[in-house]
């Protein structure tokens, strides 16, 4: 029988607490479930692990090279065989409800798409913290590809929807054939989201929290690099190149280009700074002056602005 749900878990030196994310997967209650784990070359004992639970209920795909991410997600989405697909981080967990609930709200609204709340879990104090309020998702029963756009802006106190874990209707997914971009390692998520809202693809809000995202004692964002920025915009050239976006999206895409060039520009002048180049980070600083207000904010602000897009990418937890 065709499973309701596939969970795709990417996991890349994820000994440590694979096992409780499957646990989790294979607990939801009211659906029927596979998972997929596929180890991207870890050097631990990640794909053991995943082969110890019985195989009619987790498929296991260890890849021959490392592909990052966006790679991982695709050999799993390429052996998924659910109605739905649920990407899910190897070091986070979901509620033993959350798919009925998701699936159910999109099948009533004839959506391809679902997000929902998150619960996040500091694990070194026990803290748990609902991170969209409630009545704000109450009020947001669908989001737009402009909305989602508007929502991924850097240097902009919005609610960030990049921090969503979506379910995709699978016939939805190999109908328009997207697939994640494998040469990001950083917003390859954020683009395969997008490319389905570009695609048509309806998005439902289920405003009560089934995903747990866990941050561990120790644990540290990446930091946001020049390349990491560059990377970005090429990829939000080739999906404009890719998908027409009607107006709303346009202006929503013209004020996150601009956000991204912000980036680059302050990234440029730290560097400058940091290498002990005055000229350079005077250069720098003329050809984009805004890259100046950054500089006045405190220090602690300004990295964690900078660390928002990046957010929990923890290396341990996901491909490398």
């Amino acid at each position: 029988m065709q499973p309701d749900v596939t969970f795709v878990i990417a996991a890349y030196n994820a000994e440590t607490f694979l096992a409780r994310a499957v646990q989790s997967a294979l607990g939801q209650r009211d659906v029927s479930v596979e998972v997929v784990v596929v180890d991207d070359c870890s050097g631990d004992g990640t794909v053991e692990l995943a082969r110890s639970f019985p195989p009619e209920m987790v498929k296991v795909i260890a890849l021959d090279k490392n592909r990052g991410p966006g790679g991982a997600r695709n050999a799993g989405l390429e052996a998924a065989s659910g109605r739905w697909i649920a990407v899910l981080d190897a070091d986070d967990t979901v509620q033993p409800e959350r798919l009925a609930r998701m699936i159910q709200r999109a099948e009533a609204a004839g959506a391809q798409i679902a997000v929902d709340n998150l619960d996040v879990i500091r694990e070194e104090p026990g803290t748990r913290e609902t991170m969209f309020p409630h009545s704000h998702l109450e009020g947001v029963s669908e989001i737009t590809l402009a909305e989602f756009i508007a929502a991924n802006i850097l240097f902009e106190g919005t609610f960030n929807y990049g921090y969503m874990k979506p379910i995709f209707e699978r016939r939805f997914i190999e109908e328009h054939q997207l697939r994640y971009d494998e040469k990001l390692r950083i917003g390859e998520d954020y683009i395969f989201l997008a490319s389905a809202l570009a695609k048509g693809g309806r998005c439902v809000v289920e405003p009560e929290p089934g995903y747990d995202y866990h941050i561990r004692d120790g644990s540290i964002s990446r930091v946001l690099e020049q390349h990491h920025v560059k990377a970005m915009f090429d990829a939000d050239a080739a999906f404009l190149r890719t998908h027409h976006l009607d107006e709303a999206a346009k202006s929503a895409q013209a004020r996150r280009t601009r956000s991204l060039e912000k980036a680059a520009s302050f990234l440029a002048l730290v560097q400058h700074l940091k290498d002990r180049a005055p000229l350079k980070a005077m250069g720098a600083a003329l050809r984009d002056p805004v890259a100046l207000t950054h500089l006045r904010m405190p220090i602690a602000a300004r990295l964690r602005r900078f660390a928002e897009p990046l957010r929990g990418r923890r290396p341990a937890g996901q491909t490398g």
